[in-house]
């Protein structure tokens, strides 16, 4: 009789632990594919500060906020 409950307590915790690590993967791969912030929503929020952004700015922007996700992979890889 334990042992059905010990077993079933097991699979309970790897099924959940790997449901955990398959959702943060996919996660992961979705926010790298599709971005949160594009340069129609920067741009919205740069007029809605006051600033008048130039495409200039706008892409220097969006080019450190990529190597910052670069930077922040790369990190996690590490550990």
């Amino acid at each position: 009789m334990w042992i059905y409950i010990l077993v079933g307590l097991i699979c309970l915790v790897a099924g959940l632990a790997a449901g955990f690590f398959i959702a943060r993967r996919y996660m992961m791969s979705y926010l790298k594919n599709n971005p949160p912030i594009n340069e129609q929503m920067l741009q919205m929020m740069m007029a809605q500060m006051g600033m008048k952004p130039s495409q200039k700015k706008i892409n220097q922007m969006m080019s450190a906020m990529g190597k910052q996700q670069e930077k922040e992979i790369k990190n996690k890889k590490k550990k």
